[in-house]
């Protein structure tokens, strides 16, 4: 078993040991933390100023939320940490013999402890031409141009004469039934159906087409099948048509062929599959299929009790586990506040935290209007109750009075008027995305 050297860097005489985290998400935020009060230089890198509330970013995609009510910026949730900088750059490469992280700044940043929290990004399996005409929703502006897509093609309907044409944009094609991709499915079907119709004059409430595509037999396949059958009927309920046991062979501009059968739309979102950021390719160690590095108990890579990876970018099966840990905020956080602790401990000599352990704290996906799945270590939820429950929840993580304050007023005036007001196109020219 690894173990970092209890006396560690702090035993000895000279500057502070430094920690690095790269990637200022659950994880990285979670580690930082938990150094507040380390004696130690922290320096925490992100190609963003900002920390992003992902499981909302579908809601930035359908005008229901604007960025800002997500997103808070990192130097000011760590500015009461004196003894962490926080550096606006992107890592280019890591050597780990003289335990240097190098930048697309030019920097090159010493440390003794690092912690890669850099999370995933979207994986076309070999296809990634898809994306340009299939674009996925990893960040803020994955989701405002999903928003502009989205919200040009019912303005773009509303003056087509063509009925073909007309058609293939009020056509919208989920690729991937997983969270993502229902609570996409289910945003789309109420922006479509509810909130915007009364604003045209030519487009009908059932007149736009949403359609929910899976590789696999049924929808959520992390859940139990009764709750996913019941977060179906609730979908089609609401007017997605769904294709299961279908796998996509293309996509190009004019929509997507699944199974042989072009479908004709010209918004195609991809939920499908996400790939580990190149962490593997940095340390020059073997990944998994999804570009995930396998860690042990202490989330160390091998042979380095120095460099810890969380989050997305692991790959960590508990004992007893047939699978690893999924690449959800709960894991990220918790394995965050674990590497931080360990290191606080061997840098002040403490007592060595025992192997990590994920704590359960359950799964919540909203499905749409007055309907969610909550599944807890001891209960499961759906419907009303669920979705209460899924909106307290995600108001409670959201980061700053304001952005809780916000959000909650903001669904409030939703539920009750069915309105979106973030319907934002920012292009100058309608006829250019």
């Amino acid at each position: 078993m690894n173990k970092p050297d209890e006396q560690g860097p702090a035993a000895q005489a000279g500057p502070l040991p430094r920690v690095i985290i790269v990637g200022a998400g659950f994880g990285g935020l979670a580690a930082a933390q938990a150094l507040s009060r380390a004696k130690t230089e922290v320096t925490v890198i992100d190609r963003h100023n900002y920390h992003l509330f992902q499981p909302l970013l579908y809601q930035v995609a359908t005008a229901a939320l604007s960025p800002a009510d997500i997103a808070w910026p990192i130097r000011h949730i760590l500015k009461t940490q004196k003894n962490t900088v926080v550096l606006l750059d992107a890592v280019s490469g890591i050597d780990r013999k003289t335990r240097m992280v190098r930048t697309d700044g030019g920097r090159s940043l010493p440390y003794d402890y690092l912690i890669l929290a850099t999370g995933a990004q979207h994986s076309y399996f070999g296809h990634d031409d898809w994306e340009k005409n299939a674009p996925g929703l990893k960040t803020v502006s994955d989701a405002t141009s999903l928003r502009q897509k989205i919200l040009l093609a019912f303005e773009r309907a509303e003056g087509e004469s063509d009925l073909q044409k007309r058609a293939a944009l009020l056509t919208f094609v989920i690729v991937g039934a997983g969270q993502t991709g229902v609570e996409m499915a289910g945003a789309i079907a109420e922006l479509a159906r509810h909130s915007i119709v009364d604003d045209f004059r030519h487009i009908e409430p059932g007149s736009s087409r949403i359609l929910l595509v899976e590789a696999g037999p049924r929808i959520l396949p992390a859940l139990e099948e009764k709750l996913a059958a019941k977060a179906q009927q609730t979908l089609e309920k609401m007017g997605v048509e769904m294709m299961l046991k279908a796998r996509v062979d293309n996509v190009d501009d004019g929509g997507v062929s699944v199974g042989g059968q072009h479908i004709a739309a010209k918004t195609v979102i991809w939920a499908a599959g996400v790939k580990a950021s190149p962490v593997a390719e940095w340390l020059g160690v073997q990944a998994d299929k999804s570009g995930r590095v396998s860690v042990d108990q202490n989330l160390n890579i091998a042979g380095d009790d120095r460099i810890f990876i969380i989050g997305d970018a692991a790959s960590f099966t508990p004992d007893k586990a047939a699978h690893p840990l999924p690449g959800v905020a709960a894991v990220a956080k918790q394995m965050g506040a674990y590497a931080g602790k360990r290191i606080r401990a061997a840098i002040e000599s403490g007592k060595i935290p025992g192997p990590f352990h994920y704590k359960d704290v359950g799964t919540v996906a909203a499905i749409g209007r007055n309907h969610a799945i909550v599944v807890l270590p001891h209960l499961k939820v759906s419907g009303l109750i669920g979705w209460l429950m899924w909106s307290a929840s995600h108001i409670f993580f959201l980061i700053g009075l304001r952005n809780r304050m916000f959000v909650a007023l903001t669904w409030l005036w939703q539920y009750v008027t069915w309105q979106r007001g973030a319907r934002l196109i920012t292009t100058e020219n309608p006829h250019q995305e």
